[in-house]
């Protein structure tokens, strides 16, 4: 499925405002607007697309009311992912060159904390409150805590309980805090909010297993990364915990994932032991499960063209392919 198609009619009209607008919020800065501009071109946006439904759950919320908190839901993101492919040395991200590779890693972590401070400005100049303020900084500290949580455990392997807690820190939460503030936005009760956060979060998951998987099994043409990309990075995933779990050459796998430094060949090896296990399917039915939690915890009274592109949403994470 394709994300727009998932939208339908009820965000896709957003979504060119949304990019005028999150460019015009760095061009400020010629040389800031020229290191982000290939970064934000690129994505589906997919936080603040799902912060937009949520604010209109049940009915109509005015575009003066939304726009600026979903363009600093983007620009944060952004900045997460310009501090992440510094700690990874990414050479590309959505098929173009990171920052960090153009201009290193100084330049890198300033541009990333403005896109964080604009962020903020954005939500402070237009009165979001003190409950929006601490979903977000809130948010932010989650980021950060998971990204420190995966760095120091690097090239060993984690159990169960340590993966998740990595994925809800640095994905879960932030798709559950966008759902939540659209909500807050809509003047929801507190349990539909809660609803929608859960829903939020339950997507969160499975998309970060699907992205784990993806870098084991995607189109590197389709999703602008490199296979064995995390593995390279030291970062240990589902499918590698699922392959140990199973694979009769666990022991070569736990070899070569703990190395401090990994050649082509090594990461050929590990891929090849994980694609001849179940891992796919086992990660599959992982996302597949809380997809399904995803779509029990929808409020029931949210407008229906909400509900059906929220569901979409939930279809489009678990069956992509990029």
């Amino acid at each position: 499925m394709d994300f727009v198609s998932a939208l339908k009619d009820v965000a896709i009209k957003d979504l060119q405002e949304l990019g005028e607008r999150v460019e015009q919020s760095i061009s400020e800065d010629k040389f800031i607007y020229d290191a982000c501009a290939p970064l934000l071109s690129g994505g589906k946006r997919l936080r603040p697309v799902l912060f937009l439904l949520c604010s209109r759950s049940k009915g109509i919320c005015p575009n003066e009311k939304t726009m600026p908190l979903a363009t600093a839901l983007e620009l944060i993101h952004t900045a997460s992912l310009v501090h992440d492919d510094i700690l990874d040395n990414a050479k590309k991200r959505r098929g173009v060159e990171t920052i960090n590779s153009r201009y290193g890693a100084q330049i890198s972590v300033l541009v990333g904390d403005y896109l964080f401070a604009k962020a903020f400005q954005l939500v402070a100049e237009n009165d979001y409150g003190n409950e929006v303020a601490a979903v977000l900084s809130k948010l932010v500290k989650n980021l950060c805590t998971g990204e420190i949580m995966q760095d120091r455990s690097l090239f060993t392997v984690p159990t169960m309980s340590e993966y998740y807690e990595r994925i809800n820190l640095k994905t879960a939460i932030f798709l559950s805090s966008c759902c939540r503030l659209g909500g807050i936005v809509a003047g929801l009760n507190q349990k539909e909010i809660d609803g929608l956060a859960f829903y939020g979060g339950s997507l969160g998951l499975a998309f970060q297993i699907v992205d784990d998987l993806l870098d084991f099994f995607g189109d590197e043409k389709i999703t602008g990364k490199i296979l064995g990309g995390d593995l390279k990075s030291g970062v240990v995933t589902l499918p590698v915990i699922r392959a140990l779990q199973v694979s009769e050459k666990s022991k070569i796998l736990r070899e070569i994932i703990t190395r401090k430094k990994l050649t082509d060949s090594d990461i050929s090896a590990a891929i090849e032991i994980v694609k001849n296990t179940d891992a796919m399917e086992y990660c599959k039915m992982r996302a597949d499960g809380h997809i399904d939690s995803a779509r029990i915890n929808l409020p029931f009274l949210i407008k229906t063209s909400v509900a059906l592109a929220l569901e979409q949403i939930a279809d489009f994470v678990v069956d992509r392919s990029w």
